[in-house]
């Protein structure tokens, strides 16, 4: 029942949301799969609700909500996930961002011993 409510709320917030152009709530809903080589390991599907604004010249965003967890040949289990991020431009046509997120650990909550946590860093030219 949870999942289903879960899915109901994005599918609702996705149609009401704003045009991505416009800073403000949105829904995310991102999925992530693996393979090893040809063997399919599985897949986490974030149903995330977020915000995003203008922070000085540069941009953030932080989401949050459940995470399904789906490995193959087990179980799906649904998790807490959320990122929080932002980038700002150098020049004209080069940007740097960042990105901070986190997943609980099954039967942990969300300040569990076995939080996973994960950044990125980047850099973009534009033509």
């Amino acid at each position: 029942m949870f999942k289903t409510a879960i899915a109901s709320l994005a599918a609702a917030a996705a149609v009401a949301a704003p045009s991505a152009a416009l800073a403000g709530p949105y829904v995310n809903v991102e999925s992530n799969a693996s393979w090893a080589g040809d063997d399919y390991t599985g897949a986490t599907t974030d149903l995330h609700i977020g915000y995003e604004g203008e922070l000085g010249a540069g941009s953030f965003y932080v989401q949050g909500g459940p995470a399904i967890v789906a490995a193959d040949g087990v179980e799906a289990d649904t998790r807490f996930s959320g990122k929080v991020g932002a980038g700002i431009p150098v020049s004209e046509a080069v940007g740097v961002y960042g990105e901070l997120a986190f997943i609980t650990a099954d039967d942990e909550g969300l300040f569990g011993d076995n939080l996973a946590l994960g950044g990125k860093l980047g850099v973009k030219y534009n033509f």
